[in-house]
């Protein structure tokens, strides 16, 4: 945790899924697109965070990964992920898999040990460690937890500054879930 965290930040009254949405990679991103995108890049790869530690992803985001880019992929993993998403498209559409299969719940340096190993679910996230420039930043944050976290503790609190709202825009919530 930063010794000095930032508190109240103003939030927008209303709420935008396709704002919200607009400039996050897509799962299928090379890592060149990725590293082309602008804001998402310029708190991801500049800071050297990757994107999925904890989570799930449903089948329609990871099918072609798994069927397709098998030689991107350790071939256990592929036939494990296979095994819960049918070749078939709109076969088990909405069957979700964890990003992490060892330790799920856990928000954790992992997702690093899963790209060096060729477990990366998403394309988007083995590209990250696939022989190209963002190699070593995954390479130090799998050997490195503390790295990572001390990595991501600054990252986030520079992300709390990404198009914040001040003066008499927007609100600072008494619930992060609802409006004032």
């Amino acid at each position: 945790m930063p010794k000095n965290l930032k508190l109240g930040r103003r939030d927008a009254r209303t709420a935008s899924q396709s704002a919200a949405n607009n400039g996050i990679p897509a799962p299928t991103s090379t890592l060149n697109q990725l590293i082309n995108l602008k804001i998402w890049c310029s708190w991801t790869f500049h800071q050297g965070l990757g994107g999925h530690t904890i989570g799930q992803a449903g089948c329609t985001i990871f099918r072609f990964h798994i069927y397709n880019e098998t030689n991107e992929l350790v071939t256990s993993f592929a036939q494990t992920r296979q095994s819960k998403c049918p070749r078939a498209s709109g076969v088990g559409d909405n069957n979700l898999t964890f990003f992490d299969l060892q330790m799920p719940a856990s928000f954790d340096n992992h997702y690093f040990n899963n790209l060096v190993d060729r477990k990366g679910l998403l394309h988007s996230d083995q590209q990250l460690f696939n022989g190209g420039s963002t190699d070593s930043i995954v390479c130090r944050y799998n050997t490195n937890p503390n790295s990572f976290f001390a990595d991501l503790t600054s990252t986030m609190t520079k992300m709390g500054d990404i198009n914040s709202l001040t003066g008499s825009k927007g609100e600072i919530r008494k619930n992060c879930r609802s409006v004032n």
